[in-house]
């Protein structure tokens, strides 16, 4: 006879489960020794047959309970795998939501190198960053050499009728600044990958839970 659960219940049982087959593996005992001349198994202290029984009821209880969880994790595997979610960034099932969130977020099998978004992310702010340094140091480096040229042209004299000369330092300082290179417009870039991120995690958190509470597995 099938059992209907939903996914939070399944999800509950399946982590008790969990705690119990390895509690009960942790206390069970298959093999002892004993004496010719004793009736009772030298570590447990109880009867032959007693820890025979004992043994046997162990392994049963424990086969038992990873039966209830495979079964249980099956049709959590399987509903996840079924059912659909809507995020403002598409539709996933439950279970491409929980993988796309565990890679976001580096948990379970993933690590950083996988969490392709924020590796992008950060590489382009770190661009932007040193080629704005750059540019910061090269253009005052072009006006420490600006203003030396001037007082070479002007020498202590800083009122000059003819400004021509002048006009030379001028060019110059036009055709050496440097700037910034932008075809992406990059801080927009960035700007929508965070807004992107934490909006497809908090709606992926909202809508995993909302499914999980609402949906019912078989067993």
């Amino acid at each position: 006879m099938s059992e209907k659960m939903l996914v939070t219940q399944a999800l509950d049982e399946r982590d008790l489960l969990v705690k119990k087959i390895s509690d009960k593996i942790g206390k069970a005992s298959f093999v002892d020794s004993i004496k010719h001349n004793e009736e009772k198994v030298f570590d447990g202290r109880i009867e032959k047959d007693e820890f025979a029984k004992n043994a046997h009821s162990a392994y049963q209880q424990i086969e038992d309970l990873i039966i209830r969880y495979q079964k249980i994790d099956s049709a959590i595997v399987a509903s996840n795998a079924a059912t659909v979610i809507k995020t403002s960034y598409g539709e996933y099932t439950v279970a491409g939501a929980i993988s796309l969130r565990s890679r976001l977020r580096n948990s379970d099998i993933y690590d950083s190198s996988l969490d392709f978004e924020y590796n992008l992310q950060e590489k382009m702010e770190e661009e932007l960053n040193n080629c704005l340094t750059q540019i910061e140091l090269k253009n005052r480096q072009l006006q420490s050499t600006a203003e030396s040229m001037r007082m070479s042209i002007l020498g202590k004299d800083t009122k000059v009728k003819d400004d021509k000369p002048l006009e030379v330092v001028d060019t110059y300082v036009k055709e050496n600044t440097t700037e910034l290179v932008d075809p992406l417009n990059i801080k927009e870039k960035i700007s929508l990958l965070k807004e992107k991120r934490d909006t497809i995690l908090s709606e992926l958190d909202t809508q995993i839970k909302v499914s999980n509470a609402t949906t019912f597995i078989e067993i």
